[in-house]
């Protein structure tokens, strides 16, 4: 797989669609701004691994050095191979030369070998070219439109004749071609391939992205919209105020299915979330999944739904998972300044498969089982913590019941428990392994967690595969090394010496970090930072919400308040303002007066009901007396979110509604 060229996305390990269409944008706008005119092709492959032939793969595995044990397996498995028709009582059999078998392990791979000269090709004359499995995109650019001609044709050219060789046959009717360009005025590219002519269009779909040739996305937004829409009108048939499906399967399908279909290859398009014609389409889907979670009635404005359902604007979700992306992929240093992310190992420096350990860990459960290992061998009590904003981890090795070895390890403060747990791990096997005295190691953690993972051969967390290779080399020289999990704090002093010298490496070590690898964990939380602060400016800028913005002034300490209260349909429209109150009701000419039965001059609103109005006077003193002050509008987000008065003031707030809501529907 390593041999396969690079341009090839498709089927192969820790590569997606999204590092395909990153690729490819990221291309086209170095491109535009080297100001050259672009013309992006996408060919069709009829019937790809339908048409993939045979003995071009035998012949291919033989020029990739692939041992002469697996062609013969490959050749035994394609030799002979018949396809058999039965109709109207009959069965016509024939032999058959072509085609990857769809679904097997191996027809993907077979594929990949088969375009990857292709690719080379490509990329030798200095043309972009990239696939994903059998969606081949060509990239060509220059200065003139003859000029990109000349080298698209000679392309075009080359391909077709490579698939006549290959016997794969290219639709040029099928194929498409796009002109991409900042240029007022240019001539249009005639492109030919396989005796066809091929047509310009003003957008091609790839991977699922419709590229535009404006690269506005405006389709793209439009068409995932649709179909995010399209679920919301069957969701909502499904989701009423007083029955159908609770806000949690609402929250689960909006998070598991709705975001995936608008969030798709964000990292390729997520400028344009930025604009205002694409965020008032986001809007627009958004803001009934929210009233739905929430109950709401469907005049709520977009930012009380948001604020009352902590979801966050779709637009900012975008541009969240845009930047961990670039982040995740050392395109960008946000966030994470001069600090190296931990990401996973590549596949390609990862132990072969052969050369895996099976690993197990036992389990002790207290002092007395522990004191039978005694024997056993020399034992080591790894650690890891997080105390003060500080982290720490250790090891500690025992002989014959005494302590013999000790080691303090420091992380960086942004690191988690569960990488000081794995560093302390990964520096016991590698101590053992340099050990001379051979023999039986018994290693105890507390971290079932960090043990699991070792034990996963797929697991490619730098830590564990440093771990699992040091524990081989220590197997291969004649060392045995068992793991077992320890229960924590249960008294075992190995294990309490082990959490002391933890806590002392993060607490005293002043030495250079001996771990700094950035989690993912952290770089999440730093994002979700940015953007709830760019939420909380929007939110204090924008003038709707306002009833709500009584209650939660602040979106920033909103989407922590909220998740403690629990909402019910009578307790948002307090908060929205929109229910069954005199001033909503006369807005939207459903009642005559906005007026409240207690002074023809003053409105009901939710306000006055819960502050002013006399007709609840008695309702008012008992809340106050409860809470020790007198109802004020300035201090609705106190009672609300304080947790000695939160209980009071929401059953307060519902009686009124209640009383209203009742008082106002039999007026009617």
């Amino acid at each position: 797989m390593d041999s396969l060229s690079k341009r090839q996305y498709g089927f192969t390990p820790q590569r997606s669609t999204e590092d395909s269409l990153y690729d490819m944008m990221t291309h086209i706008k170095a491109e535009l701004r080297a100001k050259k005119l672009i013309v992006m092709v996408s060919l069709d492959i009829e019937g790809a691994f339908d048409s993939a032939w045979w003995p071009a793969i035998i012949c291919r595995l033989a020029e990739t050095g692939c041992p002469r044990n697996l062609r013969r397996v490959v050749d035994s498995y394609l030799k002979n191979r018949k396809v058999s028709v039965r109709y109207a009582g009959s069965e016509y059999s024939t032999g058959t030369s072509k085609g990857c078998v769809q679904g097997s392990i191996g027809g993907p791979t077979f594929w990949n070998i088969l375009l990857d000269p292709l690719l080379k090709d490509l990329e030798s004359k200095g043309e972009h070219c990239q696939a994903f499995a059998d969606d081949v995109v060509l990239i060509f650019s220059g200065d003139t439109a003859l000029e990109v001609q000349r080298r698209a044709n000679a392309a075009l050219a080359h391909v077709w004749e490579w698939g006549v060789v290959n016997k794969l046959k290219f639709a040029p009717q099928k194929t498409k071609a796009m002109i991409i360009t900042n240029k007022l005025k240019y001539d249009t590219p005639h492109l030919r391939m396989g005796g066809g002519d091929i047509d310009m269009s003003k957008e091609i779909k790839v991977l699922g992205l419709t590229v535009d040739d404006k690269l506005t996305f405006n389709t793209h937004v439009a068409v995932v919209c649709r179909k995010a829409l399209n679920i919301y009108k069957q969701l909502a048939r499904a989701a009423k105020v007083e029955w159908g499906l609770s806000p949690e399967i609402i929250r689960t399908i909006y998070i598991a299915v709705i975001e995936p279909i608008i969030m798709y290859a964000s990292s390729a398009w997520a400028p344009a979330a930025e604009k205002l014609g694409v965020r008032k389409h986001l809007n627009e889907v958004q803001r009934g999944f929210a009233q739905k979670l929430i109950k709401a009635y469907r005049t709520t404005a977009l930012n009380s739904a948001l604020i009352l359902s902590g979801l966050l604007p779709l637009d900012l979700r975008i541009r969240e998972a845009a930047s961990l992306y670039e982040i995740k992929r050392g395109y960008s240093r946000r966030v994470v300044g001069d600090r190296m992310v931990e990401n996973v190992v590549p596949y390609t420096r990862a132990p072969h498969p052969v050369a895996q350990v099976a690993l197990q860990f036992g389990m002790i459960e207290d002092g007395a089982e522990l004191a039978r290992r005694a024997d056993d061998g020399a034992q080591v009590f790894t650690d890891g913590s997080k105390i003060q904003g500080k982290v720490g981890a250790a090891l500690s090795i025992w002989r014959d019941g005494v302590e013999t070895t000790v080691k303090k390890l420091k992380l960086e403060k942004y690191c988690t428990v569960f990488q000081a747990e794995l560093l302390a791990l990964a520096r016991a096997t590698r101590i053992i392994k340099e050990t001379r005295s051979g023999g039986v190691f018994n290693i105890f953690s507390d971290s079932r967690s960090s043990l699991e993972a070792i034990s996963r051969c797929d697991s490619l967390h730098p830590l564990v595969v440093e771990t699992r290779k040091n524990i081989l080399e220590a197997t291969n020289k004649g060392i045995t090394i068992n793991l077992f999990w320890i229960k924590a704090h249960a008294g075992m002093q190995g294990n309490e010496r082990a959490d002391e010298l933890a806590k002392a490496a993060a607490l005293g070590l002043k030495t250079k970090p001996d771990y700094d690898g950035c989690p993912v964990s952290f770089v999440k939380r730093s994002i979700r930072k940015d953007t709830v602060d760019e939420w909380e400016s929007r939110y204090q800028r924008e003038h709707t919400a306002k009833t709500t913005k009584l209650f939660f002034p602040s979106a920033t300490d909103a989407v922590r308040q909220i998740r403690k209260i629990p909402l019910t349909p009578l307790l948002t429209q307090v908060l929205t303002g929109h229910g069954g109150f005199s001033s909503y009701l006369h807005r939207f000419k459903c009642k005559e007066s906005p007026a409240c039965p207690c002074d023809p001059n003053e409105e009901e609103t939710i306000e006055h009901v819960l502050v002013e109005c006399p007709i609840y006077g008695k309702e008012r003193y008992e809340i106050e007396m409860r809470i020790g002050e007198a109802i004020k509008v300035d201090k609705l987000t106190e009672y609300i979110n304080n947790k000695r008065s939160s209980e009071y003031f929401v059953e307060y707030c519902k009686n009124l509604a209640s009383q209203t809501i009742k008082r106002n529907k039999s007026n009617n």
